[in-house]
């Protein structure tokens, strides 16, 4: 696959998430194999009223490259204004976010919301290529509802714009993140245009990355959910695709530890409190299926200091010592 100057062959993407995909998960994932990082979604609007807390989201820093801005919004002018603000942080390429399916956005007409407007979306996606000197690329879905995918006709139509990589959410807006995704897909965009494909949507394990490179011949997968409880699947998919062996799963012990890692990125780049707090929604993941996880879910959620959270951590990682034998 090629972006610009991003050569990455069978490429394994971090999916930019509202909330998630901060600095300190981001670096997670990179150390453990993501090949390519997106920030959170980006509110044009919020930039270019110069909002701070909006402007924040942008940051990231070198180690993370290949990195990626992504921006939306519903007003032409506004995407403009705010891939001139993208560029200036310098990132590998920007991202057009036209698949988010929450109601706040979409039904305002922005991310999957532009799929009811597609004359909005190919005049959103040929000003953004023509305000910067920088790649772009775009993420979507296969279509608003089952009754309307147009997927293959917004392909042609981001081709011919000058979009250079196009992700597609193998759902429809109006299933969420509900329902089966539908990989067919990728393969008859592969048949469509020459652009790079990425293929996101519920790629959880190994086998689904193998069958989408070499059954449906994705260019990269991207991945979002899987990766919050599982941020080693990076790796796992690389393995797996260079031996042909599925890796050993990380033990209780070693996600313990890699929460406790996580946790002190994020008060590294947050404060103790801000970093503290955030970090509970990320627990549920790391502990997810061990004994006794909900007792000690509701002790860690108790605190604003990074010292008793790592405590207690600790001791619940000599439990699972213990049980391991």
């Amino acid at each position: 696959m090629k972006i610009g100057n991003i050569h990455i062959e069978n490429g394994v993407l971090l999916a930019p998430m509202e909330d998630v995909s901060d600095i300190p998960f981001r670096l997670i994932c990179k150390r453990l194999g993501a090949d390519i990082m997106y920030t959170e979604f980006v509110n044009c609007e919020g930039l270019i009223r110069q909002n701070e807390k909006t402007h924040r989201k942008m940051m990231f820093l070198d180690e993370e490259r290949p990195m990626a801005i992504q921006i939306y919004g519903g007003e032409v002018s506004s995407m403009e204004g705010a891939t001139k603000l993208a560029e200036a942080m310098s990132p590998d390429f920007i991202d057009i976010n036209c698949g988010c399916w929450v109601k706040n956005v979409a039904m305002r007409g922005a991310g999957a919301g532009l799929l009811r407007d597609l004359q909005k979306m190919e005049k959103i996606a040929r000003t953004v290529v023509g305000a910067t000197e920088l790649p772009v690329t775009l993420k979507t879905r296969l279509g608003w509802d089952a009754e309307s995918i147009r997927i293959l006709e917004v392909a042609k139509m981001c081709e011919d714009a000058g979009i250079q990589a196009l992700t597609v959410h193998c759902r429809t807006r109006k299933q969420g993140h509900r329902g089966d995704v539908d990989w067919s897909w990728i393969g008859r965009l592969k048949e469509t245009v020459s652009i790079p494909i990425i293929a996101n949507g519920d790629i959880t394990t190994p086998e689904h990355a193998k069958y989408l490179f070499h059954k449906m011949g994705a260019d990269a997968v991207m991945i979002g959910r899987g990766a919050i409880e599982n941020p080693w699947i990076f790796g796992e998919i690389k393995e797996y695709l260079a031996s042909g062996k599925i890796p050993e799963p990380a033990t209780p012990v070693q996600r313990i530890q890699l929460c406790i890692d996580h946790l002190n990125l994020a008060v590294e780049y947050k404060g103790e409190r801000k970093g503290v707090i955030e970090m509970r929604k990320h627990y549920s993941g790391y502990l997810r299926g061990m004994k006794n996880v909900s007792k000690v879910r509701a002790e860690l959620m108790q605190w604003t200091e990074r010292e008793p959270v790592v405590e207690r951590l600790y001791a619940f990682m000599e439990e699972q010592y213990e049980r391991a034998g």
